[in-house]
Order: structure tokens, then sequence, then C-alpha cells
């Protein structure tokens, strides 16, 4: 994808969006860091503190009194607060990006979103600045993102105790090894994630999974010898974990590709405002029937799928070559 300034110049007539203020942005390319670059990101991370401490307290009175009354009646209002401060947390941490920071996110593909579909987000990963870019596009416009975490990461200080009060989905995995010794457990650890996702049947979702499952480097790449230009080589079990724990309650697959055009993916450098632009395409997908399956216990649904996240990334990685 030929570039001038940031989107023009697709050939392929991909729809283009800049989501701050609509039109291109210049593409320039960033100075070296100046002093007062280090004093905008100490401002930008002092205003996503104070607010973040500011919806802490709504969120953990609301999670304690429906951990307290474990009941629909109240449970349902609860979560219903519970998620409104965290889209209010997101959209205002959006505002510091987009005018504190002056950030700017260009899209390509797919534009328009169903606020209650069910979604799996996929995405590649080469930062932590990718989790703002989605939240950046996708708050308010589909159910607010949610990953699959740990069993164990449930007991992580004040964090565990927000993932559970919004419902984020925790998995607990055996290993291999543990299975040998216990196999009357095996298929035990999908059925308690199953069940823990039951809600999302009848409650809209949106699962976030970064199918490389770390971020990419060069040493990484070399070390994993990758086939692709531009990607680590997927892990298909995280997300075939998600089919089989979810089964067909996923509607829609958002394929996700970011690109930083400045080359700069570090995190502090993007909090001081020096990463003016990212670009991203999105295509939209829909979940067939035969991507859902027992990954764990089923071999050829096992290889289908393993095929399928392949032809996947040979795809994202072409595509990631033309937007470069």
């Amino acid at each position: 994808m030929k570039k001038k300034g940031s989107t023009a110049g697709n050939k392929k007539g991909l729809k283009s969006m800049n989501l701050t203020t609509g039109v291109p942005s210049s593409g320039k390319v960033i100075k070296k860091k100046k002093p007062f670059h280090n004093i905008t990101g100490f401002i930008s991370v002092t205003l996503i503190l104070l607010n973040t401490l500011a919806g802490y307290a709504p969120l953990l009175v609301a999670g304690l009194v429906k951990w307290i009354l474990p009941f629909k009646v109240v449970t349902v209002p609860c979560t219903w607060i519970i998620t409104q401060v965290a889209t209010n947390w997101l959209s205002i941490n959006n505002l510091i990006y987009r005018y504190v920071l002056g950030v700017k996110v260009i899209t390509t593909g797919e534009t328009v979103f169903d606020k209650k579909g069910w979604y799996l987000v996929l995405s590649n990963h080469q930062s932590w600045i990718d989790i703002v870019v989605l939240q950046m596009i996708f708050n308010r416009r589909i159910p607010i993102l949610k990953f699959f975490i740990k069993q164990k990461l449930i007991k992580v200080p004040l964090m565990g105790f927000a993932w559970w009060a919004l419902d984020f989905p925790f998995m607990k995995r055996y290993s291999s090894d543990f299975i040998k010794k216990n196999p009357h457990l095996k298929g035990k650890d999908i059925e308690i994630t199953r069940k823990a996702c039951e809600k999302f049947r009848t409650l809209p979702v949106s699962v976030m999974n970064f199918v490389e499952g770390t971020r990419f480097s060069e040493m990484k790449h070399k070390r994993q010898n990758s086939p692709y230009k531009h990607l680590l080589k997927p892990r298909a079990g995280g997300t075939g974990f998600v089919f089989s724990a979810m089964g067909d309650s996923i509607k829609k697959i958002l394929n996700v590709t970011i690109v930083y055009p400045q080359g700069d993916r570090d995190f502090w450098n993007f909090l001081c405002g020096l990463i003016k632009e990212v670009d991203v395409h999105i295509e939209t997908m829909d979940v067939t029937p035969d991507l859902v399956g027992d990954y764990e216990n089923d071999p050829a649904y096992k290889a289908h799928f393993q095929k399928w996240i392949n032809r996947l990334w040979e795809n994202k990685d072409e595509l990631l070559e033309r937007m470069k």
C-alpha cells in the first residue's frame, strides 16, 4: 500500500478515516527528544493516574456490592455501572492521547461496528501502545474489550478485583505434565472456563487476543526463524482455546493490523507525545462453523485451525508489507 502523507495512494480503494480530525495527518517525522518532551510524559502519566483514581472508587463500591450480593437482580445493574465507569475511564484517557499528546489513528477497511455484537479481536503485537490504539478505535463502538486472564492473576491487588468486577474471562489451564499425572482432569480446564463464559451467550462481549503471544522484536523474530517478514509465528492454541471455551458465542472476527509509520514503538515516547500517527487496517470476518471445535482434544480440528491461523498470518504479513 503506497502512502503519501498517511494513507493516500491505496490501490485497493480502502476506506480511510482519521479518528481525531477526519483528515489525513501530515506524516512528519518526529525530531530527537528534548527535555520538554519528558515534561509532557510526566503530565500525561499524572492525568491518567488521576483519572484512574477517580474511576476506581465507584468501581470498587459497585464491585463489592456485586460480590456480597450475588443475585441477578443486584449483579446486573452493578455490572452496568462498572462497565460505564470503565468506558468513561477509557474515553477520558483517549482525550488525553488525542489532545494532550496529539495522537492520530488512521484506519482503513471496516469502520462500522455493532455496539451489541459478539466479537473476537485478533491483532499483531508490537508494543504496549497496541492496547491503547485498540481502545482508541473501539471504545463505545463495540462492547468493552476483554482479555482472557489466567485464574491465578485474580489475586493481583486492585487489578484482580477490577478484572473480576468487569467480568473478564478467567481461564484455568492444566499443563501436559499435570494431565499425565492426573488424567481424570483432562478437559476439566476447558469445562471450567466454558462455564465462566456462559454469561457471554446473552451478554455482548468483545474478546481480545494477540495471536503472537508476545510483542514483536527483531531478536525474537530471528530466534523463532519466523517464516513471516513482519510477524512472529502465530500461537494457534490461544485463539483455539477461545473458540473451545466460548463455542458459537462469538459471531464476528475483527482482524486488526497495526503499523507505526515513524518506526518508533516505545511506550514512554508515546506518552511524551513523540508518536503522532498510527495506521490501522480492520477486516471483519464471519465465524464459520469449521472454526468452532475442541482444540485440545480433537486432532482433526486442531490441524484445520492451525492451517487457518497460518493463512490469516500470511495475508497479514503481505498487508503489513504494503502498509509499511
